[in-house]
């Protein structure tokens, strides 16, 4: 047993399953807003979770899988599990496979065209692996392919897709493109001698950063956006507020000069966002019930 739950910790480190919180919580958003037009039962609440886990899962431990080699040799990521030797190509393969089928398995569950739609949604996932090698705005990608989260939610849940559940993908893809361009800024050095594409990478990293800016402004007028397009209450609109506050402390806390507190903004800072979201729909819902 505890041979199985060590190993299950080194899945689970390989592909960072505490960062399910950045996007669960707008999956989680989306369900509640597609509430609003169709009866949500506790069924398809499991299988959209399930579905998420599996499909995020999938992705990174392709991702793992993909970029073995750079991992290996940039001395940030050279002790994740794949380069240090905790856990096999083979073994990390496996894991990819089962949680695709897991995924698959899971939109069947929920309808017809949610299993239609399952295979090209794993294709956009695993291609992000491969952008970095030929374009720097790989963290656009990255951005696009999370953001299919909340439209996937909503047609899971009413069987139909509605434009406005948009606002709140375009706020995820600006929200996670952001951060990751911050993030990338840790890798300057090494993504140039490896020829890696990434905006800090083409631009520097000054520039960079007020490309994250600038993205993450977008992102905030999207979730403004979601405001007016659910005729929300002022429960989502305190959040939104709290929302543009924290945006604003994490990139005071990046300074082109000194990137050392880039995994406090990437991480910390970024979950308490993508939370804070997630309680201001409850808390409108909440608002409306009681009302």
């Amino acid at each position: 047993m505890r041979d199985l739950i060590l190993k299950i910790g080194v899945y689970g480190r390989m592909v960072k399953f505490s960062h399910t919180v950045f996007a669960l919580p707008f999956a989680l958003s989306a369900l509640v807003l597609a509430g609003r037009e169709h009866r949500v039962t506790l069924v398809e609440i499991f299988w959209i979770l399930v579905a998420m886990v599996g499909a995020r899962s999938a992705a990174m431990g392709f991702n793992r899988i993909v970029d073995a080699g750079f991992d290996a040799r940039n001395p940030r990521t050279a002790a994740r599990e794949l380069p240090a030797g905790r856990l096999s190509g083979s073994a990390a393969g496996v894991f990819v496979v089962c949680f695709s089928g897991i995924f698959v398995f899971a939109a069947a569950m929920l309808g017809p065209l949610p299993l239609m739609l399952s295979g090209p949604v794993l294709g956009v996932l695993f291609l992000y692996s491969y952008t970095k090698r030929f374009t720097w705005l790989a963290h656009l990608y990255l951005g696009f392919a999370i953001a299919l989260a909340p439209p996937a939610t909503w047609i899971a849940v009413t069987g139909v897709f509605s434009g406005k559940i948009l606002w709140l993908s375009v706020a995820l893809a600006a929200y996670i493109a952001g951060f990751d361009i911050l993030y990338a800024c840790q890798d300057v050095a090494f993504d140039r001698s490896q020829g890696l594409f990434s905006i800090p990478a083409r631009f520097g990293v000054k520039p960079a950063l007020r490309a994250a800016r600038a993205i993450h402004a977008a992102a905030y007028g999207a979730f403004m956006m979601l405001y007016f397009a659910f005729d929300m209450t002022g429960g989502f609109l305190l959040a939104v507020g709290l929302i543009g506050f924290l945006l604003i402390f994490e990139h005071w806390l990046t300074d082109p000069d000194d990137l050392s507190r880039v995994p406090i903004a990437f991480f910390h800072v970024n979950s308490v966002i993508s939370v804070t979201l997630l309680a201001g729909v409850l808390a409108d819902e909440l608002i409306r019930r009681m009302g």
